[in-house]
């Protein structure tokens, strides 16, 4: 992870410096906002590789920055840092653009291992660069869906599990493995966030009626096309 880029916005001083001070300890560049405002200057200034995004912030809250940032950016991965944990909360940070949401207090390790999980690109690995699932046509390497003219960019998230779905096409994803493979470990919030994802491809999805994600209660997910 070296030379790779972050931008911290985190408005409590303390912790501010404490995450900082760690991820440059091995060898991520780290830039400190402590407010809304001063992360956006930061973003257009220093072009940071990952945003990690306190939610409640003077000036300008998490959910406005990272909406900000997505105007123009729809690629750049975000991570949320909250004490929030109500679904509700979830979802809006989704919808605001994020790609993951890591609740206070969390350690350093976790939050290590969330940012290398949105960094490593290198894990969609197929034998052709285009995939079709119906009439849609994917483009694992740009993370872009298409149908007809119509391309819609989807984050890393988005994209990962989509590639696991499609590789076990017909068949049952199960649960328990994307959790641990996308968000680490399988506790009851990774899964409302898992949950959240699957609703925004089904969305994705809708225009072919002979896709569908169809949820195997207990067990998993099955892309059916």
């Amino acid at each position: 992870m070296s030379n790779i880029k972050v931008l911290l916005a985190e408005d409590e001083a303390s912790l501010g410096m404490i995450v900082k001070e760690s991820l440059e300890s091995r060898d991520f560049t780290v830039f400190h906002a402590e407010n809304g405002e001063e992360a956006l200057k930061m973003y257009e200034e220093e072009k940071p590789d990952i945003l990690v995004l306190d939610v409640m912030m003077p000036k300008k809250d998490g959910f406005t920055v990272a909406k900000e940032v997505r105007l123009e950016n729809k690629k750049i991965p975000i991570i949320f840092l909250t004490a929030k944990s109500q679904i509700s909360d979830v979802l809006e940070g989704f919808n605001n653009g994020g790609n993951d949401y890591l609740k206070k207090p969390f350690s350093m390790e976790e939050l290590i291992v969330r940012i290398k999980a949105l960094l490593n690109r290198v894990e969609l690995k197929s034998n052709t660069e285009h995939i079709k699932i119906g009439k849609y046509t994917f483009n694992v390497t740009k993370q872009i869906l298409s149908f007809n003219d119509d391309e819609q960019q989807l984050t890393h998230r988005e994209a990962q599990l989509l590639f696991y779905l499609f590789e076990k096409k017909n068949q049952i994803l199960d649960r328990t493995f994307i959790l641990n493979k996308l968000w680490g470990n399988d506790d009851f919030f990774n899964a409302r966030s898992m949950d959240v994802f699957i609703s925004k491809l089904r969305k994705k999805l809708k225009k072919d009626e002979n896709v569908q994600i169809i949820n195997v209660r207990g067990f998993g997910y099955k892309l059916l096309c």
